[in-house]
């Protein structure tokens, strides 16, 4: 659920003042970007990461971007001051209005910028996960672009949850293994570890991004690696990752059972994980100190 206040373009509103309209064609369309962000100690974590993805998700689907990292990430701040929030999530979402036939002619900017929080969401651990063929089109132009038509990410979840698993493994049309519907997947075999590269459809997670960086440097090197479902079956260790989750041991999938989970490998990634962190919050703490 998310917070009282809520950033919407050029002002900090409460959420029940906020007004979109069913003008905003790039609202009812899906033509829009977003990005969820790690709230650690009040402050953003990895933002320079997601605004990144921002911009170059922008670019791949010819979504104006008129905005600055700097005034963004204030405006978060902003938000997370209201909603008292040191602990939690936000996100980051930009709406194109002005586009398509279906619109009309109030006065929006090309696009809309929406910051909101929340509280972390709950996970449970060890994580059991279903199958999906055909959850993922590899081909397609905007595979592993971070878009706010969401339908197949939250009916493929919803689909998994009826079926009494907590996330669910997204095969792409050549039946290889892309991603969960909002995690990242690793499979751990042999002392290697592998993740789907970004051409199986994935998206460019930003802890995905980070274990690959740091894997080695801790005896855990994080490769990308073509997966298929019996590569999980047979695993030593799979787990998930993700903004929100960080990392979560996986004991089942699409009823293989797992035998470590969460096992020593993930243990070790997760814990330099949370010193990549600790060194970030440091890092920025000092910044905001000299200014």
């Amino acid at each position: 659920m998310i917070h009282g206040f809520v950033f919407h373009n050029d002002r900090l509103l409460p959420v029940a003042e906020v007004r979109l309209s069913p003008g905003q064609a790039g609202l009812l369309n899906g033509w829009g970007l977003f990005t969820t962000v790690r709230i650690y100690e009040g402050i953003p974590f990895a933002f320079e990461r997601h605004w990144e993805r921002l911009q170059r998700d922008a670019e791949r689907t010819h979504c104006p971007f008129p905005f600055q990292e700097s005034v963004v990430r204030g405006q978060l701040g902003e938000v997370l001051r209201a909603n008292h929030v040191r602990e939690g999530a936000a996100r980051v979402y930009m709406i194109y209005n002005q586009v398509g036939f279906w619109r009309s002619d109030e006065d929006f900017p090309r696009v809309d910028l929406l910051v909101c929080s929340a509280d972390l969401p709950s996970y449970r651990e060890p994580a059991r996960l279903g199958l999906r063929e055909h959850g993922r089109n590899a081909a397609s132009p905007l595979a592993g672009v971070k878009v706010t038509s969401w339908l197949d990410n939250v009916w493929n979840y919803y689909e998994a949850q009826q079926a009494g698993f907590d996330e669910v493994v997204l095969l792409n049309e050549r039946g290889e293994v892309a991603e969960c519907t909002a995690a990242n997947i690793f499979c751990v075999k042999g002392g290697w570890v592998a993740t789907p590269p970004v051409s199986a459809g994935c998206l460019q997670g930003i802890t995905r991004s980070v274990l690959l960086e740091i894997g080695a440097g801790v005896g855990a090197p994080v490769e990308e690696r073509t997966l298929r479902p019996e590569d999980l079956y047979a695993a030593d260790e799979v787990f998930i990752s993700s903004t929100n989750r960080s990392m979560l041991g996986v004991s089942e999938v699409n009823g293989h059972a797992i035998a470590a989970a969460p096992g020593v490998v993930t243990l070790k990634l997760e814990k330099a994980f949370g010193e990549y962190v600790r060194q970030y919050l440091e890092a920025r703490s000092a910044a905001s100190g000299k200014r």
